[in-house]
């Protein structure tokens, strides 16, 4: 199994393999210089369409390019992998790609209570309130030029059955953790979610808490001109400003209750501009201190306001990118409850830096032989679905006769 991922907390582009009943993982990433390249590309391509970055206004024609243009970018990494490992794209089963987010806008529940015409399928969504988004990397030139079957965006599935769609870490959760009772998960992406996982998928919940490492990359390239905070050093150089953090957790996204996402109104751009500009009179170290604070607090508020078996749980266990924040780990540890120790899913067999390559991996794996892979009571979802769209390889075409010849082979 492959998977790539791309977002505003890059974790890694890996290849992730359940076996053994799903009891044993193995991750293989790929090298630094492939993911840097990666990156690069897709944060080039838009100014390449428009001939500069901010602000990064696309027209549907460059959209469109970039969609082909992040599936080539998906598709050269995975190929790397292939040739480094000499691997033979027959024995890879699937790739799955959760690709970049474009647009994520979560359900308005009020409003579909609203609705005037439940069966209206149009009114749903044409000004309507159901949840919506968009993601781009063509799966179908990732299949194409891998010769293995992509699985891809996985969200609008949910979105059609009412759910949120994000976050989507809890069914590799359910399939890993299952077996040990009540478990409780975090991931520290550029927006943080918890799990709460259980035998019994009624009773799982998942949601997102609050900003994850987004505000403090923002932070760290406008402050720094540096695209992240090193290992939180620069935090901790800093003190908490407490005006500051009392502002920013009375967010009007922590009146909702789960299940629900934020979205890039919440904490994107200019939300973070906008407190930078209030507090520019503050030390950029101390704002830096404040804003990892802010995640923190978040984090521990929302798992004891959502999670009411979190008495039941001993550990918090922390994936993502946040988790090389050593002074966000250390304000996190110190805000837990007494009775929750903060550990990582590496003591568990998952690597921390790739567990979201490996969710993707798990949830193709689901896609491709028919399993359920969303959860309803985590995302809101009217019920039990098939998560992910499938770009068959190639290689599987029939209907080919072979005096037809491979260079320009069509399927009949």
């Amino acid at each position: 199994m492959a998977k790539q991922v791309s977002g505003r907390a890059h974790e890694g582009t890996g290849r992730g393999r359940r076996e053994n009943g799903g009891r044993r993982v193995r991750v293989e990433a790929l090298d630094e210089d492939a993911l840097d390249r990666a990156v690069a590309l897709v944060v080039e391509a838009p100014c390449s369409c428009t001939g500069r970055l901010e602000p990064l206004i696309l027209s549907i024609f460059d959209l469109c390019r970039l969609n082909y243009v992040a599936g080539a970018v998906y598709a050269e990494a995975a190929r790397a992998l292939l040739t480094r490992r000499a691997l033979d794209p027959t024995a890879v089963t699937a790739i799955g790609v959760d690709g970049q987010t474009i647009y994520q806008e979560p359900p308005d529940r009020a409003g579909i209570q609203a609705l005037p015409d439940a069966d209206d399928l149009v009114a749903r969504w044409l000004d309507g309130p159901y949840p919506c988004g968009l993601q781009i990397g063509e799966p179908s030139l990732i299949a194409a030029h891998t010769d293995i079957t992509t699985v891809a965006q996985f969200r609008p599935a949910d979105h059609a059955v009412g759910g949120t769609g994000a976050p989507l870490m809890q069914y590799l959760d359910f399939v890993a953790f299952r077996e040990r009772g009540p478990v409780l998960t975090l991931n520290i992406g550029g927006i943080a979610n918890c799990q709460f996982a259980h035998p019994d998928r009624s009773r799982m919940r998942a949601f997102d808490t609050g900003p994850g490492n987004v505000m403090l990359d923002h932070a760290a390239r406008r402050l720094f001109d540096l695209p992240h905070d090193p290992d939180g050093r620069l935090a901790a150089a800093g003190e908490v400003d407490e005006r500051m953090l009392t502002e920013l957790l009375a967010h009007p996204f922590f009146q909702r209750r789960p299940p629900g996402s934020a979205w890039r109104l919440d904490f994107g751009a200019a939300y973070a501009d906008q407190v930078l500009d209030t507090y520019a009179a503050v030390r950029p170290e101390d704002i830096m201190a404040t804003l990892c604070a802010f995640t923190a607090t978040s984090i521990v508020r929302a798992i004891v306001e959502h999670v009411p078996e979190a008495g039941l749980v001993t550990a918090l266990i922390a994936s993502g990118g946040g988790v090389r924040n050593a002074c966000l780990m250390r304000l996190l540890g110190e805000r837990l409850p007494a009775h929750m120790r903060l550990t990582t899913s590496d003591e568990y067999g998952i690597p921390a830096q790739f567990k979201e390559a490996i969710k993707f991996a798990t949830l193709a794996f689901a896609t491709i032989n028919n399993v359920a892979n969303n959860i309803p009571a985590c995302s809101g979802a009217t019920r039990y679905t098939i998560l992910g769209k499938i770009a068959p390889a190639p290689r599987l075409a029939r209907g080919v006769h072979p005096q037809e010849g491979d260079g320009h082979a069509a399927a009949r």
